[in-house]
């Protein structure tokens, strides 16, 4: 082989990439991160758990929530009340625990009674965000979980060049690797968890409105109920002031 074809091949051989970015390059990286990347595996593994059961507790909850609201308000025009009250207690949705506390009172106030819809969707609300505030944690802490690593590995990189007494890229290259690596886990989760965490804020947030629009409809049927059950004699509904809950 000439000279000139040996140049050209050696080129062409230090033009290819010497190593592929696969999984195992992948954690072979992430173990040289040291020990930050374990506490960051972890919340990783949290953060993905709480997200897969929120996106199972939302799959399909407006959806149902508008056609329970359907059926009771449907119910509720025709002066059904048992009807719509059995469809609430068939029903395996937040909605209908609120359309059943709803239910549960008569003689009562428009104010009051509004005051308690409002009361019990809040609570249905909180128990939606449960273990949002896991996820947002993580992902505030997640950085500065990877600055630690940084410090740690930048601490480790002057240290080497300490005990070998001289410096050089081959003496502090262990250190500002980990320092690196943990850098990057650390921007990693965060970046991730709290993409996660703002959807599914939008996500909770677009259920609570859809609860509020339901209670403002069975609200307007009750009143439609109410209307029809007029005292015979005065011809106009008997005005109240409190109500009482009917048995459980």
């Amino acid at each position: 082989m000439d000279p000139l074809t040996e140049t050209a091949v050696g080129a062409a051989t230090a033009a290819q990439p010497m190593t592929t970015f696969d999984a195992a390059t992948l954690l072979r990286l992430l173990n040289q991160g040291g020990l930050t990347v374990y506490p960051l595996a972890l919340c990783s593994v949290i953060a993905v758990a709480i997200v897969v059961q929120q996106l199972w507790r939302y799959r399909g909850l407006e959806g149902k929530t508008r056609e329970l609201t359907r059926k009771v308000v449907e119910a509720l025009v025709k002066r059904d009340v048992a009807t719509a009250r059995s469809l609430c207690e068939a029903a395996r949705t937040p909605i209908a625990a609120i359309f059943l506390e709803g239910l549960r009172w008569r003689n009562i106030a428009l104010e009051d009674l509004n005051s308690i819809l409002a009361t019990t969707r809040q609570e249905a609300t909180t128990a939606l965000k449960q273990g949002l505030w896991v996820i947002g944690t993580i992902g505030s802490l997640a950085p500065f979980i990877g600055l630690f690593g940084t410090v740690v590995g930048i601490i480790k990189a002057f240290h080497e060049m300490a005990v070998q007494g001289s410096g050089g890229f081959a003496v502090v290259a262990s250190g500002i690797s980990e320092a690196l690596v943990a850098t990057a886990a650390g921007l990693a989760v965060a970046i991730l968890a709290l993409a996660a965490y703002n959807y599914l804020q939008v996500r909770s947030g677009a259920v609570a409105a859809g609860f509020a629009r339901s209670c403002e409809r069975f609200v307007q049927a009750l009143l439609y109920v109410e209307s029809a059950s007029m005292d015979a004699a005065s011809g106009s509904p008997a005005e109240v002031k409190h109500g009482r809950p009917l048995p459980a």
